[in-house]
């Protein structure tokens, strides 16, 4: 059973002084002549099941979110987009100069010319020597000499027309372009600098899913199952605190060995409120466990200290420091101060002080 902790205060005599929140020569007056009686509600506190959360800080972010890198090497001529800016798909984002590509486009031209003479060159060789094996006029020798010459012209053309459609393609490289439509959130290359291949130059966020990424411990991921609901607080426009029911979408099983955590995908709702950036707290159930639940009407402030007022066996009214938990629609988790048993008053018809003799429901 729940013991009463009244440990907070060294004196018991503060305690008593505190509770009474500047009654003392009133109170004690009131109190002495047992006469003053008020109409309350009273209910009996009881034990119940109560679920046990954890919560977690997370991040905002879309679930479609790349980081636009160059497929070729070269010098920044433009860049048409900033930070922040909406982009449609296929909108350019940026112009690298293709004087390298098209230098190697001449090249593979140059090159597929020269395999082209070689070809002809071979396969006409190839023609007469097989016209003069037919006639037994050249050994075998010399004609597969001269066949496999032109197998290898022919591998030679295949190969190098295969590096013209490479050269081609890079070119069209050159014009750096949106993959979908979204918002620019950063840029790392700006005009004048040189570009290389796999190098990221912006980062691109769609507007549409939008998911909260979110570091759990193993005993909050071992509560947690795809498709799961599971609640999601952020601060919204107006700075108030929005909680909306989120999706699991993605778990990651492996832990991270530095911070022994997993990666928790949450996806929200269409018209969260929520925007990229933002800060959200994940809430975890972890199970039940045994606790008291006090009506919030019930819990009264005195000289700064939350308490409530409990009835006891004669009627008469006496303040108790209260140490509070997490809220639960009208109620409140007790974590300190009540056990089970204890009469509580709710609300009163009267000015309620200790000593105060309590009538009405309950008491």
């Amino acid at each position: 059973m729940q013991k009463r902790i009244f440990g907070w205060l060294t004196v018991a005599g503060m305690a008593v002084a505190l509770a009474g929140c500047g009654h003392s020569s009133t109170d004690t007056a009131k109190t002495q002549g047992a006469a003053a009686q008020i109409s309350a509600q009273v209910v009996t506190l009881s034990t119940q099941s109560l679920p046990i959360y954890a919560t977690f800080p997370g991040s905002v972010s879309s679930s479609d979110q790349v980081q636009i890198a160059s497929r070729l090497t070269g010098y920044v001529r433009k860049v048409y987009v900033h930070e922040g800016q909406q982009v449609k798909q296929g909108a350019l984002l940026l112009r690298i100069d293709p004087n390298e590509a098209f230098n190697a486009i001449q090249q593979a031209k140059a090159a597929v010319a020269k395999a082209q003479a070689a070809l002809s060159e071979a396969k006409a060789n190839y023609d007469r020597y097989q016209a003069l094996y037919q006639q037994n006029a050249v050994p075998e020798q010399q004609f597969q000499q001269f066949e496999l010459a032109y197998k290898v012209a022919k591998g030679n053309l295949a190969s190098a027309q295969s590096a013209l459609r490479t050269a081609n393609s890079q070119w069209s490289y050159s014009d750096v372009r949106a993959p979908f439509a979204g918002v620019v959130v950063s840029k790392m290359i700006d005009a004048g600098q040189l570009a290389t291949p796999g190098q990221p130059l912006l980062t691109l966020q769609s507007s549409g899913h939008m998911q909260v990424q979110v570091q759990v411990d193993s005993q909050a991921f071992g509560h947690l199952h795809l498709g799961q609901s599971i609640p999601v607080t952020f601060d919204g426009a107006d700075f108030k605190p929005h909680t909306v029911q989120g999706i699991v979408e993605r778990m990651v099983s492996a832990a991270d060995p530095m911070t022994h955590t997993h990666t928790v995908k949450i996806g929200l709702p269409e018209n969260s409120g929520a925007t990229s950036g933002d800060y959200a707290r994940v809430r975890v159930s972890l199970g039940d466990q045994s606790g008291i639940l006090v009506p919030e009407s019930a819990v009264r402030r005195r000289a700064g200290i939350e308490g409530v007022f409990v009835v006891g066996k004669k009627g008469l009214a006496a303040f108790h420091m209260v140490r509070l938990g997490e809220k639960m629609g009208d109620k409140v988790v007790v974590l300190a101060g009540l056990v089970a048993g204890d009469r509580v008053v709710t609300s009163a018809q009267g000015e309620l002080f200790n000593g105060v003799k309590i009538k009405g429901d309950g008491a």
